[in-house]
């Protein structure tokens, strides 16, 4: 099958001619966005590859299937980005790589937590310059802290085995508690307000569903323990910004760490180191000393990116041969 991997670097590249030199797909890697205005550019794919920005909205999926595009093969886990019923409607299957490396991004998570915590990002800093001051760098035992985590997926519960193992009391907030978790002592609470009350340390690891769209909103900003931390490294618009932003300057919210932005198609996986970055709000984060931005990058590991390319060859593959991907990924009923 000819497959058009949309929003290609040079690491796409690698990893999925590697994975592929056994199946012998087309390979057609393409640096631009899928969009309504390069959706033209699939005309005679069988299959497009579509990352985390890309979007494939109804506009989309009819110019694909015009086209003859025959699957969407998301190489993330996450699906907010595409119209599934429009897919359903028009017969274009979709699938996803539902677990790449839950310890890539679990372990992101606790070297954001740490790099906060210690201010290493700012003492980095200061030595290059020959500061080597202590005064504004006081941090706070890890151990023995309360920290929160909101979904106990993989990588939710990955990231509480790894803060078990440096002594912190865990909690989680999932509509399905892990059985597994509470017998490792993990305790999972009623509501979210009851989690964020008790956590000095809040991570976000769920997904983005009309229920999570803006979760951490002003109200839950209130709920929290006041200077608590709070890490998202799961979708962007699990957290109402403006909101979050209104904690910091008031000190409800002690300290801000990020890996993904509500509004970050327009910002992330591009170099904009030569441009002025006309988005205001992610303006005004920079600006906090106690906030530390990462570009999407807490599943960019070798592991993972292999795992990545391994599947979505896999869901091709399987599609091609069997008429069903082997991770589909379907509309709701209703």
């Amino acid at each position: 099958m000819r497959i058009d991997v949309f929003s290609a670097k040079e690491y796409d590249r690698a990893f999925f001619e590697a994975e592929n030199r056994g199946a012998g797909h087309e390979l057609r890697f393409l640096a631009l966005r899928l969009g309504p205005d390069t959706v033209s550019l699939a005309e005679g794919a069988d299959a497009v590859c579509v990352f985390v920005n890309d979007r494939v909205d109804q506009t989309v999926i009819d110019g694909l299937a015009s086209r003859g595009v025959r699957l969407i093969a998301l190489r993330c886990a996450g699906f907010n980005n595409v119209d599934l019923s429009a897919a359903a409607e028009m017969g274009v299957a979709v699938c996803r790589v539902p677990a790449y490396s839950p310890q890539a991004v679990a372990e992101h998570t606790v070297a954001m937590i740490l790099t906060l915590n210690r201010k290493i990002h700012r003492a980095w800093a200061r030595v290059r310059e020959g500061n080597f001051e202590l005064e504004g760098l006081l941090g706070f035992n890890l151990h023995g802290k309360t920290v929160g985590i909101v979904g106990t997926g993989q990588i939710g519960a990955t990231l509480a085995g790894l803060l078990l193992g440096f002594g912190c009391r865990v909690l989680a907030f999932d509509p399905a508690p892990n059985a597994e978790l509470e017998a490792r002592g993990v305790v999972f609470c009623r509501n979210l307000d009851e989690l964020l009350g008790a956590s000095d340390v809040v991570s976000l690891q769920c997904p983005l569903t009309p229920e999570t769209h803006h979760f951490i909103d002003e109200c839950a900003v209130a709920a929290m323990k006041p200077g608590a931390m709070l890490i998202n490294t799961s979708r962007g618009a699990v957290i109402d910004t403006r909101a979050v932003i209104k904690g910091l300057k008031d000190g409800q919210v002690g300290g801000l760490g990020i890996d993904v932005y509500e509004e970050e198609d327009d910002l992330f996986f591009e170099d904009l180191s030569n441009r002025i970055i006309p988005d205001d709000v992610f303006a005004r984060l920079l600006t906090f000393p106690n906030v530390l931005v990462t570009g999407h990058q807490a599943f960019f590991t070798k592991e993972a990116l292999t795992e990545i390319a391994r599947t979505t060859i896999a869901n091709v593959t399987a599609f091609e041969r069997d008429g069903a991907p082997l991770h589909a990924v379907t509309a709701p009923a209703g």
